[in-house]
């Protein structure tokens, strides 16, 4: 079904908007979730919780890309509940990604800060818009889906090392566009 039939099925207040949301994107936000939780069970609840997040914001939002309204829900309810789960652990496999994307990061106490974050996010799509297709893709699945880089080396057929230093150098082009954008000092 298509992405705006789904929405018109939420906006119409019907329950068979959460199943053809589920049919569609249901095994790509488990595999998110999965890949933030390492647990079938945890990533099970958070797309449930995902899915209602989306009844409850849909209306009045209205999402133009469904799939990325709903890989942001999921997203966020994933890293809620894995920050939940290891607040007392550390050097966990997700704060080591965290830990290499710290300088782009903003914590959000503040409206101002809010405010911040969004032109941040912003202007990172714009940084990533201009970079070869590789090295976006790359960054996304390692910043955005959390892979580990054997995994993404073994996805795209490259090596570790490869992906290591190509993360490494997409990171260091990134601070330096944020500085010249007056966003990192």
């Amino acid at each position: 079904m298509e992405d705006q039939l789904i929405i018109e099925l939420f906006m119409e207040r019907s329950e068979h908007a959460i199943i053809e949301l589920s049919k569609k994107y249901g095994d790509l936000c488990r595999s998110l979730s999965k890949q933030i939780l390492h647990n079938d069970q945890d990533a099970e609840e958070c797309v449930n919780d995902a899915f209602l997040a989306v009844w409850n914001s849909i209306p009045p939002e209205q999402p133009e890309l469904l799939s990325a309204y709903i890989c942001r829900i999921t997203r966020n309810v994933s890293l809620k509940k894995y920050h939940s789960l290891t607040a007392q652990k550390r050097n966990s496999r997700y704060d080591v990604i965290l830990e290499e994307a710290a300088e782009f990061l903003v914590s959000k106490d503040s409206v101002e800060d809010e405010l911040i974050a969004g032109e941040i996010a912003e202007r990172i799509n714009h940084f990533l818009g201009k970079i070869r297709q590789k090295d976006r893709v790359i960054f996304v699945r390692r910043y955005w889906f959390c892979r580990e880089i054997p995994e993404i080396a073994k996805e795209l057929g490259l090596s570790r090392n490869y992906v290591n230093v190509h993360l490494h150098r997409t990171r260091e082009r990134l601070k330096k566009y944020l500085r010249a954008e007056g966003y990192l000092s």
